[in-house]
């Protein structure tokens, strides 16, 4: 009988132990939208020269978010490896955001690439929120950008 009290015990204090040590790698991560599919994973670098071939086609991407939104995390901009500059991320219908504190992380994201042309008012304001555009001679803004329907973060 007391042997049974006794592994009962230890099995006890084994799960109280290692309670934080889940909860903590749980806490590291953070999901948004959808589940990530089986959509075939792009390099970020390589889909960054070429766009135009993932056209039409929902991709998974990886890589770091090197600026957020501050006012309410609606864009990040997700860069390659060592890279300066990257790619602005939306989230499908605006119906998430992710948290303003999420430069650094390490993100994947599965979505579209998409082709969309500011108008000379919605590109300033882009521009003063943070967003890396490059203007058309009439002020208005071409970007190319990536809409998230899934996001994982992982700090």
């Amino acid at each position: 009988m007391h042997g049974w009290i006794i592994r009962s015990l230890v099995l006890a204090a084994a799960l109280i132990i290692s309670l934080p040590l889940v909860a903590g790698a749980q806490n590291d991560l953070v999901k948004r939208g959808e589940a990530i599919g089986d959509s075939p994973i792009v390099d970020l670098a390589e889909a960054l020269r070429s766009i135009s071939s993932y056209a039409d086609s929902t991709v998974t991407l990886e890589g770091q978010v090197k600026r957020v939104c501050q006012m309410k995390g609606c864009w990040m901009e997700l860069a390659p490896a060592g890279a300066d500059r990257g790619i602005r991320v939306t989230f499908k219908d605006y119906a998430f955001f992710v948290p303003t504190d999420s430069s650094g992380a390490r993100a994947r994201l599965e979505g579209m690439f998409e082709e969309y042309t500011w108008s000379k008012r919605d590109a300033d304001h882009l521009i003063a929120e943070g967003v890396a555009l490059t203007r058309n001679p009439d002020g208005t803004a071409t970007e190319v950008s990536f809409v998230a329907q899934a996001v994982e973060l992982r700090k």
